[in-house]
């Protein structure tokens, strides 16, 4: 099978999915702007070609040169799990004859209010949403939904340019920051705790879910540099208030038609447990989640995604043993460099055994910008069947281990 592949070096998570690809035995077409040499070795042992473009998001001018480029020889399928380009992907499978997710499809899982509208027809609870693209429609969508309210962009991925609005003063605020953006959703701002539904599927059958929990949820995470992000990739989907967010997900994908590949979905549970949607991408999640994932069942479902994709299975026993827990860290002080790594030790001494990976920035290494960084100065992973334990874990992570810069 011939899979063309945008982008397969970039993202962080890319490389894993393009080397899962070549092992269930693919021919994988790179497509993307990075020179060949600066490929990481993995993608370039990975790839059967590969297809520098100048622009990546020049849409017209790429589809024509991969057209050009695979005259004459089959591709099977197009995949892309980087938010940008899902909908580049689907114009590609057009202008190569390739199925999958089509253009109209593609959109409404990129535009938010598109995605809403969508949904809404469909019976699903969304918060009260309204597009605004100048600053009057935004005072007119804000007087019409009331605060509180979430401005954010319309084709925006994960919490960037994403901003909680409590009143009128917060809104002109808003303008200011949101100047490069020129398309806005502004949305009722729901209450809740943040959670996540992710699949790996095929032909509409889910083959693989998983639910993970915020803590705390991401646009406060965005807004203080000292938490320590976390996301709980969750054993139990069982339980009553987290199968809400399951029959939630069912019913998001079976609106939009989605077929084969990973899907990301973020929801809230309110306080008085009614499960809200907030948003979807027809890709994998972010921020090490997969690994997170990967960690709950012993699984590699870079791999397992392929074989979705590929093959319209997933072969691995993905039954989940662990609650594992995906904690970010944050160097704390105002120098440069990471100048130490404290409480390492004590945590590790504690929870070594339940603690399976540790990447941290060396000292004496440049910090991170953890406004631009998701991983920022490092990353760890807590895992245990208790979920108890695991927030124990999880939180140990957070607070006893430090990294001073």
């Amino acid at each position: 099978m011939n899979v063309l592949m945008i982008s397969p070096g970039f993202p962080a998570d890319m490389p894993h999915f393009t080397r899962g690809l070549a092992r269930v035995g693919a021919h994988v077409l790179g497509v993307g702007d990075q020179p060949k040499r600066g490929l990481a070795p993995e993608v370039s042992e990975a790839l059967t070609a590969y297809l520098e473009v100048p622009r990546l998001w020049d849409e017209e001018a790429v589809v024509e040169s991969v057209r050009e480029w695979t005259r004459g020889h089959a591709v099977d399928r197009v995949e892309c799990l980087w938010e940008p380009g899902v909908v580049l992907a689907a114009k590609l499978r057009a202008a190569l004859g390739v199925p999958g997710m089509d253009e109209e499809q593609a959109i409404a899982f990129r535009d938010k209010e598109r995605m809403k509208e969508v949904l809404d027809q469909h019976g699903v609870r969304t918060p009260r949403h309204s597009r605004a693209r100048t600053q009057d429609e935004c005072r007119a969508s804000a007087e019409e939904i009331g605060y509180p309210l979430i401005i954010k962009p319309i084709a925006g991925a994960g919490s960037a340019d994403t901003y909680r609005l409590d009143a009128d003063e917060d809104l002109e605020k808003a303008f200011r920051l949101l100047d490069h953006v020129p398309e806005v959703s502004v949305e009722e701002y729901i209450e809740g705790e943040e959670y996540t539904y992710d699949t790996v599927c095929s032909d509409g059958r889910i083959l693989f879910e998983n639910v993970s929990w915020y803590r705390p949820k991401p646009l406060v995470m965005r807004q203080n540099s000292w938490i320590s992000p976390q996301a709980i990739c969750l054993r139990d989907l069982s339980q009553p208030d987290i199968q809400k967010g399951v029959e939630l997900g069912h019913a998001v994908l079976e609106a939009l038609g989605f077929q084969t590949g990973f899907t990301h979905m973020e929801w809230f549970l309110t306080p008085d447990g009614e499960a809200v949607f907030g948003e979807i991408g027809a890709r994998s999640a972010g921020g090490r989640l997969v690994h997170g994932m990967n960690f709950s069942a012993d699984i590699d479902l870079f791999t397992g995604w392929a074989e979705a994709v590929c093959r319209g299975e997933l072969s691995q026993d993905t039954t989940k043993q662990y609650n594992a827990a995906v904690v970010f860290k944050r160097a704390q002080g105002g120098g440069s460099l990471i100048k130490s790594i404290e409480g390492l030790g004590s945590v590790m001494a504690r929870y070594g055994d339940h603690i399976p990976l540790v990447d941290l920035v060396p000292v004496g290494q440049p910090r991170r910008d953890w406004r631009q960084v998701v991983v920022g100065d490092g990353w760890l992973v807590g895992r245990h069947p208790s979920l108890d334990a695991t927030l124990e874990i999880a939180d140990a992570l957070a607070t006893d281990l430090r990294i001073l810069a």
